[in-house]
This record gives C-alpha cells, sequence and structure tokens, in this order.
C-alpha cells in the first residue's frame, strides 16, 4: 500500500438534494501523475493523468477518469457496449474482454479491457483497462491505457486492484466548497 498516493482526485457532479457525488481512486504514486487535461460541462467532468515524466504527444500510461452527470440506472453491460462500440469506430480490430462485473449492489460496476492492435488515425497499438461504476446521480467512466498491442497480466492485475478499492464519496454543500480549492 506503500506505493498508493494519497492523493484523491474526485470527479463532483451535481446531486439531486443539497450534496455532491463523487469517484475517489486512489492513483499509483511511482508513476508522479501530472493532469493533462480537465474540462468539465454541464453533462460531463472529463480528467486525463499522464505520468510526471510524460507529455502528451509522448505518454507511456493515459488515465483518464468521467463523470457522466445524471446518468442513473445504466445497465453495466450497456455501458460497456457503449464503450465497446465507440473504440470500434477508430480501431475496427479491437478486442473486448470481460474481466469482473458486480451488479445488483449499492454501486453496480464493471471491469473489462479493450485490446487494440492499432488505430485508424495513428497506426499505433493501444489497449485500456476500463472500470465503469454506477453512483447514484453520475456514471462514472474510467480507463488506464498503454500502447500495447494486449495487456499483460500482472499490468491488468495491478489496476483492476487501484480500480476495485475506489469508492463513491458523497460530500456534502460545505465540503464541496472545501475541494474545489
Amino acid at each position: 500500500m506503500k506505493r498508493l498516493i494519497a492523493i484523491a482526485l474526485f470527479l463532483i457532479t451535481p446531486n439531486l438534494i443539497f450534496s455532491q457525488e463523487s469517484l475517489k481512486i486512489v492513483w499509483l504514486e511511482k508513476y508522479e501523475w501530472k493532469i493533462l487535461s480537465n474540462q468539465e460541462n454541464s453533462e460531463t467532468h472529463l480528467i486525463e493523468l499522464i505520468p510526471g515524466k510524460d507529455n502528451a504527444e509522448n505518454w507511456t500510461l493515459l488515465g483518464q477518469m468521467m463523470s457522466i452527470k445524471r446518468a442513473i440506472n445504466v445497465p453495466m453491460d450497456k455501458a460497456k457496449d457503449l464503450m465497446f462500440e465507440q473504440t470500434k469506430e477508430s480501431a475496427p480490430k479491437a478486442e473486448l474482454t470481460i474481466i469482473e462485473k458486480k451488479e445488483g449492489v449499492e454501486y453496480p460496476w464493471i471491469l473489462f479491457k479493450i485490446e487494440s492492435p492499432k488505430y485508424k488515425t495513428t497506426k499505433q497499438a493501444e489497449s485500456q483497462l476500463w472500470y465503469i461504476r454506477q453512483g447514484k446521480t453520475s456514471l462514472f467512466v474510467n480507463f488506464i491505457a498503454v500502447k500495447e498491442k494486449n495487456l499483460k497480466d500482472d499490468f491488468v492485475e495491478e489496476w483492476s486492484k487501484v480500480f476495485k478499492e475506489s469508492e463513491i464519496v458523497e460530500l456534502s454543500e460545505n465540503e464541496e466548497g472545501e475541494n474545489k480549492n
């Protein structure tokens, strides 16, 4: 656990009753993450992370956290299928593998990988480990990507643990103001 950093990046989305909901993911400290982009509008909040030594053009890992606001009761298979269909548009030979899924719980989730030998535009291989979790007021869509045709088993194991240890956090109106600074 020492390799995990206590930096929690929160995706904050509006709640229907004076509170906010976030997904807290504790990213692996060894990469010294930096924010590549942080974009928000009325429908989504998207944060992209790369290791501190990387840049936008030459990244080794790309972490993405997206909150889709007011997306509730989304079946996990439907969310997975939407992400896969979107990937297939850019990478027709992409393959999907479901790793684990929990439904019938307070916050359902699915963990899967999409492996792509190449993308149409870049001709570069890229594979992602995806983690989608349903909150009470938002759908949280996250992945970690590498520029490889396939994900190695140890990579999947390490990042599956990171994602599965994430938690939905409900913030009161006062806490939300404190966390924005």
